[in-house]
């Protein structure tokens, strides 16, 4: 080719021209007698020629290497998605929007938190205040029921007031201190009175149902039971399911359900004020 016949030509040249400078040097810059055989310049030309053409196809190797995994790269990206950029600047508005949220709800939980711990500081120090309130008049009033004794309620975990347990202890008139759960039934039941009269001296209740309240207990406590509930009357409305006597007795309004005839069954209302009037007149 063209190439290749220039090349030749130009690597000769350049042989003939070493040749010459080095006859010239062998002979200290003087006329030198300069002979070269051209078997010898073309020898050294095609040396040239062949070291030039091996490198010139390592270097065609490594670029057509080089050009095939370029290719395999862009053929692994698929197909060029013209609205990259709109997209990117849509989803980074999303991104925006969602750590704005972010923010917002951190600052809120935060608040709540501090609500939340605010709250429960305020609750801790009136539930504290209503506990010793409510302890000291469950003492007084577990004596008055019993005729004497002892009773107590304990937080089992004082350091958290929230959270804790409450433990009720009594010792009625002559026997030992013990849980509420070994007292008799009509131990019980007193004791629980007189804790919910406790809880009604420190927070009254308008309004109060006593559901059999009186039925493990003897016509002593009833009778004591009755007295206090009549102090409570000025300051809460009892309303006792009862089959006692003298419960019915104590009471200002009785409520009945009485069966006139078989299947069919009627509520009396008697205000026993007034009938104790009526009863008086007629006699």
């Amino acid at each position: 080719t063209l190439r290749a016949a220039a090349l030749s030509s130009l690597l000769l040249t350049g042989c003939v021209q070493r040749h010459m400078v080095s006859e010239i040097d062998k002979n200290g810059g003087g006329t030198a007698s300069f002979k070269v055989t051209l078997s010898q310049v073309v020898t050294e030309s095609m040396e040239e020629i062949a070291a030039m053409d091996e490198e010139q196809d390592m270097d065609l190797e490594a670029m057509t290497t080089e050009v095939e995994e370029i290719q395999r790269k862009l053929a692994g990206l698929g197909n060029v998605n013209l609205r990259a950029i709109d997209e990117l600047a849509e989803v980074d508005e999303h991104v925006t929007s969602l750590q704005t949220q972010e923010q917002d709800l951190l600052a809120a939980s935060g608040d709540l938190q501090k609500a939340i711990g605010e709250l429960d500081q305020i609750t801790t120090e009136r539930f504290g205040e209503v506990f010793h309130q409510i302890r000291e008049h469950f003492r007084v009033t577990f004596r008055r029921l019993f005729g004497g004794g002892r009773a107590d309620i304990l937080l089992e975990d004082a350091s958290n007031l929230l959270e804790s347990g409450i433990e009720i202890v009594a010792r009625p008139p002559g026997k030992e201190q013990r849980t509420i759960s070994l007292l008799s039934g009509g131990e019980r039941t007193l004791t629980a009175t007189a804790l919910l009269f406790a809880v009604f001296q420190a927070k009254p209740s308008p309004f109060a149902i006593l559901d059999e309240v009186d039925a493990a207990l003897d016509e002593a406590n009833v009778r004591r039971l009755l007295g206090l509930v009549r102090e409570f009357t000025d300051r809460c409305q009892f309303l006792i399911i009862t089959h006692a006597k003298s419960t019915m007795e104590a009471a200002d309004l009785l409520y009945g359900v009485t069966m006139e005839e078989p299947g069919v069954s009627r509520i009396v209302g008697v205000r026993l004020e007034d009938a104790l009037q009526v009863s008086g007149a007629q006699s």
